[in-house]
């Protein structure tokens, strides 16, 4: 089973209205007078980072990537619980996970650790308090709404393949949670990019129900000459966002296209539609 149809599957579950059918990357928990925001990912030897890798480095990255959720939501994190499994390196694990947490200002609060064999992964469930409200979702485009990014995408490609100066940005991502918080009040629709550019720009479009109209020349990316790897890649950890074209945006960001009603696809490149997720980025399974 395919992760979009393992999700598909979690779906015919009983779901709390806080999943939000499963379309976001987190939960939106109201309780007493505070709005929770709840997200949980994972890390995967030989998936999202190298045998041999330095675990202080993988470490940071789990964090950095769980925080970046929490920035999607415009939510300030308030600590995080770990699943670890134990192996080699586990003081340099330690030392990443310090660093991460003493840089975002973000409090361990406990977790589970477990002893295996094989590739290890890993676990961190990160907890926010929203900033405001309602709290932005992937589905709340609208048509005539703008699409921005908040910084070039394909970084993190070139610093998988060893360009010195973009080393820092696959190895030690920085979630944009203080342009995230920035953004709530103004955004239609907010989500990081993760997964590359154009899938996650899909994603979008498809659960507002509209079509993204990309515009090829306005994409910020790293490597000009390779912007169909840079737009595909992933591991950006860049903010995506909708918002009304009159917006006065209180962060820099690129316009990059624009929110129509739905056309021959969720999202157009230029004129051409793309319509099979597969093709645009990376998908488990």
């Amino acid at each position: 089973m395919n992760e979009p149809d393992f999700i598909t599957a979690l779906r015919a579950l009983p779901l709390h209205p806080g999943a939000r059918g499963l379309q976001d990357d987190c939960a939106v928990l109201e309780i007493g007078g505070e709005t929770l925001i709840l997200t949980h990912d994972m890390m995967a030897e030989g998936t999202h980072f190298r045998e041999g890798a330095d675990m202080a480095d993988v470490a940071w990255k789990l964090v950095a990537t769980n925080l970046s959720d929490l920035a999607a939501k415009g939510a300030e994190p308030v600590g995080v619980l770990l699943g670890h499994m134990l192996g080699r390196d586990d003081a340099r694990f330690l030392e990443g996970l310090h660093a991460a947490l003493c840089e975002f200002n973000v409090p361990l609060l406990g977790g589970d650790t477990v002893a295996g064999t094989g590739l290890r992964s890993f676990g961190l469930t990160a907890i926010g308090r929203a900033t405001h409200t309602p709290v932005p979702p992937r589905s709340g485009a609208k048509a005539g709404d703008h699409l921005y990014l908040t910084g070039p995408v394909g970084r993190a490609m070139l610093g998988f393949e060893g360009v010195p100066e973009h080393l820092a940005a696959f190895n030690r991502p920085s979630p944009r949670l203080a342009e995230g918080q920035a953004l709530a009040p103004y955004v239609s629709a907010m989500m990081d990019v993760s997964d590359g550019l154009l899938l996650d720009s899909w994603r979008m479009a498809q659960a507002s129900g509209l079509t993204f109209a990309l515009d090829r020349q306005a994409i910020p990316v790293a490597d000009p000459a390779r912007l169909d790897d840079c737009i595909r890649w992933g591991d950006d950890y860049e903010l995506l966002f909708t918002a009304p074209a009159a917006a006065a945006l209180p962060v820099p960001a690129h316009r990059i296209g624009i929110v129509t009603s739905v056309a021959a696809a969720p999202l157009l490149l230029g004129d051409e539609p793309l319509s099979d997720p597969a093709t645009l980025g990376f998908q488990h399974g």
